[in-house]
């Protein structure tokens, strides 16, 4: 038996789960306020119950690493190396995949039956809708699953095709997905100790493009223009080709520096347009401003390691597309630049969501993200800014409302291709930095102006000089919220807990095995295939790929004894 001490939101989730009677439920909950253990605390309490294979489907193959390594915390053992022509060995619970590995066929059809009255935690579930395919090869693999747990930082709407085992309410803004338990970043601002305050620097500029018919156009973020403009004066502003990237990664890299001063392992984030814009920016981060920038793309193969090595060291500066985003875990994350043209809600709010970890210990925790004064990823800052401001005001100040325009106007737009490869830029230059980070004097800082559009109690990323009350513990001390974890058998018996998860050390000894093999090819002369076949029969196992650990510690150790026999001879 053991225990694990949960948030309140957590506990009142986890109890309300288990009084849920229906297949499906859905949690909405803030970056950062812990659905990966709530989710894993529900799984520990089903697996309990019954023995079930437990399946997690993961938005990227970063995260099924990040999984397998939580499960493993909580006693459950993952296997997040798992392919369709696998089996499930039998010193795992279960296993991690991707939405993208479920719209191949033959693996929908292979989890169809793993998972059939298995337990399913579907992470950040809302990705089921970006490709029909994706939406096809959730509902296909998990049709007749006993339960499905699905989890996503944000609420989301319909769009054409709705997700499948989520039920939608109708709203004035169309079909909003029906959560069974939400726990928002106000809510978790005002419990403390759960998640960060986040404040938005917003930066105008002065930008210059042609426009695909030959037109010189000229704008700054405060003027109107249409659809297809407002896209194009994006992309000028975030091009390195002109000033405004520069002087805005300045700023973001001396708060860092003055964030380092007291947290020597801060850490800062750039989440780029693409792979040449990340590369662009680590460069210039390296030649113009001395400091080193790790880039992470999702061509590299070795980018899950990076960004656990980034998350475990004191290296300032990490620039990346879309690989760091939902669930990456770094806590040090303290400053952030938004340079992507990528403007829809859900994608900031996933974007921020990588600032607003806590780190138990530290009294101030503030984080900024700089962000350009475009009217949309404003208004997206704004509604965050608005939780936030009632939460850490001074008490007794007034609390103006403010509505926001979730209009078409204020949602992404596609601009052709076709227009976009005869847009070019001319110039971009920074002007306005409109941010809480004006000297405590309220004095100009680095000879910028700073326009302050908005007063202390008004809606502008304007920090309050009264700091909110010390956040609370990290866990609470309520016996009512720790919860009892019995142990869980799986067919191979109950599962003795290490360093190393089963899937670490499964990863470990495949690779030791493969290494013997190489050897035993040389000193024989045989293929491959030859080899590999003999050593499954010395240890009697049929595949690698679904062998315990036990299974291949003894396919191990015959194949070394075979090789120790060679060489003498």
């Amino acid at each position: 038996m053991s225990t694990v001490n949960l948030r309140p939101w957590q506990r009142s989730a986890f109890d309300l789960f288990r009084k849920t009677t229906g297949p499906d439920y859905l949690a909405v909950a803030t970056p950062g306020a812990g659905k990966t253990t709530f989710a894993l605390a529900c799984a520990r309490a089903e697996l309990a119950d019954e023995n079930r294979p437990l399946i997690v489907v993961a938005p990227t193959s970063h995260l099924k690493i990040q999984w397998s390594r939580a499960a493993h915390r909580m006693g459950l053992q993952l296997d997040p190396d798992w392919s369709p022509g696998d089996g499930l060995a039998r010193d795992v619970h279960g296993l991690v995949t991707t939405y993208q590995q479920l719209a191949i066929g033959h693996a929908s059809k292979k989890l169809a039956g793993l998972s059939a009255e298995g337990f399913v935690i579907l992470d950040e579930i809302h990705h089921a809708g970006y490709e029909k395919a994706w939406g096809d090869g959730v509902r296909k693999s998990f049709g007749h699953a006993h339960k499905r747990l699905s989890l996503s930082g944000t609420p989301f709407r319909s769009d054409a095709a709705q997700i499948p085992f989520v039920r939608y309410d109708n709203t004035a803004e169309g079909e909003l997905a029906h959560a069974d338990y939400t726990y928002g970043y106000a809510e978790a601002l005002r419990d403390g100790g759960v998640v960060r305050p986040v404040y938005f620097p917003r930066v105008d500029g002065e930008m210059e493009w042609t426009s695909a018919s030959g037109d010189m156009v000229s704008a700054n973020f405060q003027d109107e223009l249409t659809k297809d403009q407002s896209s194009m004066r994006l992309r000028t502003a975030l091009s390195l080709e002109g000033e405004w990237m520069p002087a805005v990664l300045k700023k973001a890299n001396d708060q860092l520096r003055n964030i380092r001063s007291e947290q020597c392992d801060a850490g800062g984030l750039v989440i780029a347009t693409d792979q040449d814009h990340a590369q662009q920016i680590a460069l210039l981060l390296r030649d113009r401003f001395c400091v080193p920038a790790d880039v992470v793309v999702s061509d590299d193969p070795g980018a899950s390691e990076k960004i656990a090595e980034f998350s475990e060291n004191d290296r300032p500066w990490l620039v990346s597309v879309r690989m760091v985003s939902e669930g990456v875990d770094i806590p040090r994350l303290r400053v952030g630049v938004f340079a992507t043209t990528t403007s829809t809600e859900l994608f900031f709010r996933q974007a921020v969501g990588r600032f607003v970890r806590w780190q138990a210990g530290r009294p101030s925790q503030k984080a900024y993200v700089y962000i350009p004064d475009d009217p949309r990823l404003r208004a997206h800052a704004f509604t965050i800014a608005e939780a936030r401001r009632h939460v850490l005001r001074p008490p007794g100040t007034g609390a103006d409302e403010f509505q926001l325009d979730d209009g078409p106007e204020n949602r992404v737009v596609e601009v052709d291709m076709e227009q976009m490869s005869l847009f070019s830029v001319v110039a971009s230059t920074a002007t306005d930095i409109t941010m809480h980070t004006v000297g405590e004097d309220g004095k100009h800082l680095d000879g910028i102006d700073f326009e302050m559009n908005f007063s202390r109690e008004d809606l502008g990323m304007v920090a309050y000089d009264a700091e909110p009350d010390p956040p609370e513990r990290f866990f609470s001390d309520d016996p009512a919220l720790g919860l009892d974890l019995p142990e869980i058998p799986t067919a191979a018996g109950l599962i003795p807990l290490g360093s190393m998860s089963v899937a670490e050390t499964k990863n470990d000894l495949r690779t030791r095995n493969a290494h013997v093999a190489k050897r035993l090819v040389d000193i024989t002369g045989w293929d491959h295939s030859k080899v590999q076949g003999k050593m499954n029969r010395l240890a009697g196992v049929n595949r690698v790929a679904g062998a315990t650990n036990e299974q291949l510690s003894r396919r191990l150790r015959y194949a070394e004894s075979w090789l120790r026999r060679l060489q003498r001879t």
